[in-house]
C-alpha cells in the first residue's frame, strides 16, 4: 500500500518530476518518512543534480557544482538557447532572475544567468547557469525568446561589457548616456576621473594640503599609490608618436590576484594549531628567596 500526502501539504507539479528530487521530511498519513540510507550517494541528491543531468541526457556537454551553496551549471556556449530551453520545459525553471557577466581578463566573458522555480509553498529551485565566450568579438544568442524577461538584462550587459546578442529586438543603450563611449565594466576600462581628482592614498601622512608648510620640507617619500582601477601612466596616456600601443589589459592582470583554491564537497577549514615552543638547555631562573639567600 502506497502512503498518500496528507491534506494541506504541497506536492511537486507533474512538469519535470523525472528530473526532480523530493524535499525530505514530508509527512504522510502513517508518519513522517524516513531518510533512504543509499540515498546520500546518489547523484540526484546534488543541488545540480536533476538539472544536469536533463542537460546530459538532451546531449549536452554540460558540468555541475555546488561550490558556493547554489546549484551551478556550466554549458558550452553553442547549447546556450538548448540547455535554457530544457531547463524552462523539462526541468520547470520558468522564473527567469538576471543575466549578467564578468570579465575574466584572457579567457574571455563569463555569462551567467539564474532561474527558478516557485512550487507548493516556500520551496525552492534555482540554479545558476554558465557559460563562457572569446573576448574578440564576443557575442551569445538572445534569450529573449525563451525568457521574455532576459531583454533588458541583455541590453545592460551590452552596454556594460561590450557583449553582442544576436537576434535582440532592441539592443540599445539603457543605463549609459548616448555620448558614453566604452564598456564600463570590462577590467581594462580606465576610470578617468580617479585620475583628475587627487586620490587620499597617494599622499603620506604629513603630505596633504593642509599640514604644515615645515611638515612638507623633508626628504622625497616613496612611489606614490595608484588610485585602484588607474593603470601605470607608461601605460595609459599620450605617447610619443610612433610608439607601440601598450596592452589594455596589462594593468587589470597586474592587480588581479589568484583566487583562493576552492575546498572539496564537505571539506572544513583547519584553523592551524601554533607550534610548540622548543625546550631550551637552559635551568630556569631561582626563585627569589633562594636568590636573597645567596646575596645575604
Amino acid at each position: 500500500m502506497t502512503d498518500q500526502p496528507t491534506s494541506g501539504e504541497p506536492t511537486r507539479p507533474d512538469s519535470g518530476a523525472a528530473h526532480r528530487v523530493e524535499q525530505p521530511g514530508a509527512g504522510t498519513a502513517a508518519g513522517p518518512e524516513q531518510p533512504d540510507p543509499g540515498a546520500a550517494a546518489g547523484p540526484e541528491q546534488s543541488g545540480a543534480g536533476h538539472m544536469l543531468s536533463a542537460l546530459t541526457d538532451a546531449g549536452i556537454a554540460a558540468t555541475g557544482s555546488d561550490s558556493f551553496g547554489v546549484a551551478t551549471v556550466d554549458v558550452p556556449a553553442e547549447a546556450w538557447i538548448t540547455a535554457h530551453e530544457i531547463l524552462r520545459d523539462e526541468v520547470g525553471l520558468i522564473f527567469f532572475d538576471f543575466l549578467t557577466a564578468s570579465d575574466e581578463l584572457t579567457d574571455g566573458f563569463r555569462v551567467v544567468t539564474h532561474l527558478a522555480d516557485f512550487w507548493g509553498g516556500a520551496h525552492v529551485d534555482h540554479v545558476l547557469v554558465r557559460t563562457l565566450i572569446p573576448r574578440a568579438g564576443a557575442a551569445l544568442p538572445t534569450l529573449s525568446e525563451v525568457y521574455a524577461g532576459a531583454n533588458w538584462h541583455e541590453r545592460e550587459t551590452h552596454e556594460m561589457f561590450g557583449i553582442d546578442f544576436p537576434g535582440h529586438p532592441n539592443l540599445v543603450p539603457l543605463l549609459l548616456p548616448d555620448e558614453f563611449e566604452g564598456n564600463p565594466l570590462r577590467k581594462e576600462f580606465v576610470l578617468a576621473s580617479r585620475v583628475a581628482k587627487p586620490w587620499p592614498g597617494a599622499k603620506e601622512p604629513g603630505e596633504s594640503d593642509h599640514a604644515p608648510a615645515a611638515a612638507k620640507t623633508g626628504a622625497p617619500s616613496r612611489r606614490r599609490t595608484l588610485p585602484p582601477g588607474v593603470p601605470d601612466p607608461d601605460s595609459w596616456g599620450p605617447r610619443q608618436p610612433g610608439s607601440p600601443d601598450p596592452d589594455p589589459l596589462a594593468p587589470a592582470q597586474a592587480a588581479s590576484t589568484p583566487a583562493r583554491p576552492r575546498r572539496a564537497a564537505g571539506e572544513r577549514r583547519v584553523r592551524k594549531q601554533a607550534e610548540p615552543t622548543p625546550a631550551t638547555d637552559s635551568a630556569p631562573p631561582a626563585p627569589a628567596s633562594e636568590q636573597t639567600d645567596g646575596q645575604a
